[in-house]
């Protein structure tokens, strides 16, 4: 299994880039090929699905693209070409509160995902995803704070990104505050 391919793109179709490393080209699917150029050099963390009739490569930007694509696509009936849409925008923290508060109705707007698969994607996943986008910082303070204060685990995962990890637990605090309260 890959974990992730660094090289040249130089091929951009439909639902698919070509990432060239040392000779080979590589078919990599992708949620927007077209936020890639040819002849660009990049670093693409792929997933590999082997069956008996296809082998295939997933591809994202991040890690945690890709390490929350792996929990989506263990939902019972939420196969890798299914999943691989929800990631066209830079969503990944909206997914998250979607699925921690239970809002079918935004995971709905996905192409084939109807109200039951939504509901057990948020069955399944509920209360096991964490944003992995801030793994090197230690919020621990900060998040027992905000939650000691009545605040949804999910809306602290969403401010997190915005916080300085440099600042004071007083300046987190005041920092986080102010944006929960936007």
């Amino acid at each position: 299994m890959y974990s992730y391919i660094k090289g040249t793109i130089t091929v951009i179709e439909i639902n698919y880039v070509v990432i060239e490393n040392n000779g080979i080209g590589y078919i990599v699917y992708v949620s927007n090929p077209y936020s890639y150029r040819i002849g660009e050099e990049v670093t693409i963390y792929v997933y590999q699905q082997i069956r008996e009739d296809d082998n295939s490569l997933y591809g994202f930007k991040s890690k945690d693209d890709k390490d929350l694509f792996l929990k989506l696509i263990s939902v019972k009936g939420l196969g890798p070409k299914m999943a691989l849409p929800m990631f066209t925008a830079d969503n990944k923290d909206i997914i998250y509160n979607a699925i921690e508060n239970g809002d079918v109705n935004y995971l709905k707007k996905f192409p084939k995902i109807g109200e039951k698969l939504a509901k057990q994607i948020i069955l399944d996943l509920k209360g096991k995803l964490e944003v992995n986008n801030n793994s090197n910082k230690d919020y621990t303070e900060l998040l027992e704070t905000l939650k000691s204060l009545g605040y949804k685990a999910a809306d602290i995962k969403r401010i997190l990104p915005k916080i300085n990890d440099k600042s004071s637990i007083e300046e987190q605090v005041k920092e986080a505050l102010r944006l929960l309260l936007k």
